[in-house]
C-alpha cells in the first residue's frame, strides 16, 4: 500500500510571489525525486494553469480562484479537499479540525518570514491580516510549522505558542540557478552600468537600504537595486540621495527571472544585503552560489545562513565592509560558493519526509 504525500501547489498556478513560486516549485521536483519507497507525491491546487511536475502521483484541484480558496481557508471553510498527509511549501493549507493522534491525516505549513510580525505597516493590510490569521490557525490545527532557520524558529517562539511543533528546514537557491551563456546580452538589455554593486532592498525602513547606499557612495561603482516594488523608483531615488549617493548612481530593477536575476547578480564586483529581519535571504544565498562577494548586515538570520560566506558587520560598517570584500574578492567569491553548498532543495525535500515520517 502506497503512501500520499499531499503538496499545496497554488504558487504554480497563481503566485503571489516569485520566490514562494520557485520554493514551491523546486521543492515539489525534490520531494518527487526523493520519495521513499512505496510513497508517492500527489498536488492539491487551484484550476488552471498546468504545475509542469514530473512524477505526480496525482492532481486534486479545487474550484475557485487562489484568492477564493485563501479567504475559504482562512475561515477554516476547505471543501472537497480531503485528508491525508498535507505539506504546504506557504501558509495556504487547509487548517481543519483533525485527529492529530490515530487518523494518519496531518497537515503541514510552511511560514518564510516574519514580516507581517515585525513591520505589519510596510504590508497592505489585508496581506498582514491573513498571515496572522493563518498562523492563529496553524497554533490550532497545524501538526508541524516549517520556518527556514533556527533565528527564525526563536522568533517566532516569543510571539506565538506553538508548543515543540516548529521544525526547521531550509531554503535553497532555484534548481539550475547559475550565470545564462547570454548573460552580457541580458544585462545590455536590462541597462545595467559597466561597474556596480548589486543591492537588495527597497524603500521600507525594515529593508536597510540607506545604509547599503551610503555604504556604495564611497566607491566610485554604481549601485543595482534589485527586488524593488513597481514605482518604488521616486522613493529609493529619495533614500539614495538622503545617503549622498548621486541619481545617476542608481539603477533600479524590480522583480527579474531567474535568468536576468544570474545576470545581473553574476556581473555586479559585490553583494549588499542590509535587512536584518526575520526572513530566508533569498538574494544573498543566490549570490554566494554565483560567488558574488557578499557583505551582509548583522542579524540573527545572517550568521546563520551566510555563517563564513560572506562578511556580516553593523550596518554602520557596511562602508568598510564593502572596500574590504572588493580588495578580497577572489577568497569571499569561494567562501561563498562552499557555504551555498550547504542548501539543496532535495536536501530539505529529504527533511520534509523525515518530518512527516516522524508525525
Amino acid at each position: 500500500m502506497s503512501v500520499s504525500l499531499r503538496v499545496v501547489l497554488d504558487q504554480l498556478v497563481a503566485p503571489t510571489h516569485g520566490d514562494l513560486r520557485a520554493a514551491s516549485r523546486d521543492l515539489a521536483h525534490a520531494l518527487v525525486a526523493s520519495a521513499p519507497l512505496g510513497c508517492r507525491v500527489e498536488a492539491i491546487a487551484p484550476a488552471g494553469a498546468p504545475l509542469e511536475v514530473p512524477g505526480l502521483a496525482g492532481e486534486k484541484r479545487l474550484r475557485g480562484s487562489r484568492g477564493q480558496i485563501a479567504a475559504s481557508w482562512q475561515l477554516g471553510i476547505a471543501p472537497g479537499v480531503g485528508g491525508g498527509m498535507i505539506h504546504s511549501p506557504t501558509l495556504l493549507a487547509p487548517l481543519v479540525r483533525h485527529d492529530r493522534v490515530n487518523e494518519g491525516d496531518q497537515t503541514v505549513v510552511t511560514l518564510w518570514d516574519l514580516l507581517a510580525w515585525e513591520a505589519p505597516g510596510e504590508m497592505p493590510r489585508a496581506e498582514a491580516g491573513w498571515h496572522k490569521a493563518m498562523l492563529r490557525r496553524a497554533m490550532r490545527h497545524a501538526d508541524a510549522v516549517v520556518v527556514p532557520t533556527h533565528a527564525i524558529a526563536d522568533q517566532l517562539a516569543e510571539r506565538v505558542d506553538l508548543d515543540e511543533r516548529v521544525r526547521v528546514i531550509s531554503g535553497a537557491v532555484p534548481e539550475g540557478f547559475s550565470i545564462p551563456s547570454d548573460a552580457e546580452a541580458r544585462r545590455r538589455d536590462l541597462g545595467l552600468p559597466g561597474e556596480y554593486v548589486a543591492v537588495a532592498g527597497a524603500p521600507a525602513d525594515s529593508d536597510g537600504l540607506a545604509a547599503a547606499l551610503r555604504a556604495v557612495s564611497a566607491t566610485e561603482l554604481d549601485a543595482v537595486v534589485i527586488g524593488a516594488a513597481e514605482g518604488s523608483e521616486p522613493a529609493i531615488a529619495d533614500v539614495a540621495s538622503s545617503a549622498g549617493l548621486p541619481e545617476r548612481r542608481v539603477h533600479v530593477r524590480g522583480a527579474l527571472d531567474a535568468g536576468d536575476r544570474a545576470a545581473l547578480l553574476g556581473g555586479a564586483r559585490a553583494f549588499l544585503a542590509p535587512s536584518a529581519r526575520s526572513a530566508w535571504p533569498w538574494r544573498a544565498t543566490e549570490a554566494m552560489a554565483l560567488g558574488v562577494p557578499l557583505v551582509a548586515v548583522d542579524s540573527r538570520v545572517h550568521h546563520e545562513v551566510v555563517y563564513d560566506g560572506g562578511l556580516i558587520v553593523p550596518a554602520a560598517d557596511l562602508g568598510d565592509a564593502l572596500r574590504s570584500a572588493l580588495e578580497d574578492a577572489d577568497r569571499l567569491s569561494v567562501l561563498g560558493c562552499d557555504r551555498a553548498r550547504a542548501f539543496t532543495w532535495r536536501g530539505s525535500a529529504e527533511k520534509v519526509w523525515q518530518l512527516h515520517a516522524d508525525l
